[in-house]
């Protein structure tokens, strides 16, 4: 393929030679002539592990060049990669103005050269933008009354997972390459440019593609930030927290695994709340600040709070809960965000009614009995013994449990409102009229 690159910092000089290596014709855009003086002399602006060997490589094959006229890298390209700096305004926002002119560069550039072969021409925005950047900010440069006659655009995000220092490595072994366009040109032609690649092509909404990258970013400081925190922690104590770190990275079924990062709604039972607080605890008797504990509890309350405030903000006051235990498959209502939800509930006067195929009052003991009396006294009363009991005559159902007797009733006799805090219920439930899931 043709492929043009916008920008030649790290993102795009790896980007440029990778693609270039894989036997595509590239030609690199940026303004400093520096830059573009560099990559033609078969040098990298940019100081990486192998991007030195890899970029003069391509250069002396004629796959690589560079310029700063844009029109020069547009001429008959299949695709454009925005891949500029999206730096920090001064309120934290992200500044899009490399964005908004590489864009217009562009299609001024269309103006003077000629199209690609079929007219389809794919602009791949690779920078970190938020969501809606190609929705609101891409696609409008480019609608069909304004791109130059013969020209057809498709807007796309494909976001980049290039480390600094091992970028080159991880421009060939991505952890997975994703492409969201509404276009199914511009997702195929992303396909064909990642085709030398070992990962599939992903193709998901727009919005996804953007959120993706800042998802996975945020989880990489929290990941550091979590290791530095239980090792301030730790030390007063005398543990050596890389010992600690070490096995804990060892456990891919808990620990460093898709478990507990699917969004729903709170967590709870008998481990993690207490845990949480007695780590809490160990810090302020060393006298040491533990935030990112602190904030964790703080987000799971305002998980909470944000269902209550939705649950009154429908109006409605019958309500039911399908689900009361804080996992499925289980009768542990220990510190059970369920629990909880539904005595707040009761105590702003809303007309509660729970099932939950597991919970039978009598065979409450110990802990666990303690606990369900304290927050719920007249739990019996509130019990349904079906589904259908449960549900008659609410407007509003909760529904945390995927208990196939309890889906079946939902779908049979639906509320106006049905608020997922499951997050698994398929489409039996979420295609249902008043359905709306906890964070999506």
């Amino acid at each position: 393929m043709k492929v043009a690159v916008f920008g030649l910092g790290y993102v795009g000089t790896v980007t440029a030679a990778g693609l270039a290596s894989a036997g595509h014709d590239v030609v690199g855009v940026d303004v400093d002539t520096m830059k573009v003086d560099a990559i033609n002399r078969g040098d990298s602006p940019v100081v990486e592990p192998g991007i030195g060997e890899l970029l003069g490589d391509a250069v002396r094959a004629g796959h690589l060049r560079a310029t700063c006229e844009a029109r020069e890298a547009v001429a008959a390209a299949d695709v454009s990669l925005i891949c500029v700096g999206t730096p920090s305004g001064s309120h934290g926002e992200t500044d899009l103005t490399y964005v908004s002119r590489a864009l217009l560069d562009l299609r001024s550039a269309m103006a003077a050269v000629e199209p690609p072969a079929g007219g389809h021409h794919a602009v791949v925005v690779r920078s970190t933008v938020p969501p809606g950047t190609v929705t609101n900010v891409v696609a409008p440069v480019f609608t069909p009354d304004v791109v130059p006659q013969g020209w057809r655009v498709g807007a796309a995000m494909c976001p980049e997972f290039l480390r600094e220092g091992c970028s080159v490595q991880d421009f060939f072994d991505p952890p997975f390459v994703v492409v969201g366009t509404g276009d199914d040109e511009t997702a195929a032609a992303v396909r064909t440019l990642f085709g030398f690649l070992e990962a599939e092509v992903e193709h998901v909404a727009v919005e996804t593609a953007e959120a993706l990258k800042f998802a996975c970013n945020a989880f990489h400081a929290t990941k550091v930030s979590f290791a530095n925190e239980m090792a301030r922690v730790f030390r007063p104590y005398g543990v050596d927290s890389r010992e600690v770190m070490e096995i804990f990275v060892r456990d891919t079924k808990l620990n460093i695994a898709p478990t507990y990062l699917r969004p729903a709604f709170a967590y709870g039972g008998s481990c993690l709340p207490k845990d949480l607080r007695s780590l809490q605890h160990l810090a302020r008797s060393q006298d040491v600040d533990v935030p990112l504990l602190a904030g964790t509890a703080l987000t799971n309350e305002l998980v909470v709070r944000d269902i209550v405030e939705r649950v009154i903000a429908i109006g409605d006051r019958r309500v039911c809960l399908l689900g009361l235990s804080f996992k499925s498959d289980t009768d542990d209502l220990r510190e059970s965000p369920n629990v909880e939800l539904a005595e707040r509930l009761l105590g702003k006067g809303f007309d509660v009614r729970i099932y939950d195929p597991i919970i039978n009052p009598e065979r409450l003991v110990g802990a666990n009995l303690r606990h369900v009396e304290a927050k719920l006294p007249h739990l019996n009363r509130l019990l349904a013994r079906s589904p259908q009991e449960a549900l008659d005559g609410v407007g509003v159902a909760i529904v945390t449990t995927a208990d196939d007797e309890a889906l079946a009733a939902l779908a049979a006799t639906p509320p106006p409102h049905v608020l997922d805090l499951h997050g698994r219920l398929g489409a039996g439930v979420e295609q249902l009229a008043g359905y709306q899931g906890a964070g999506w």
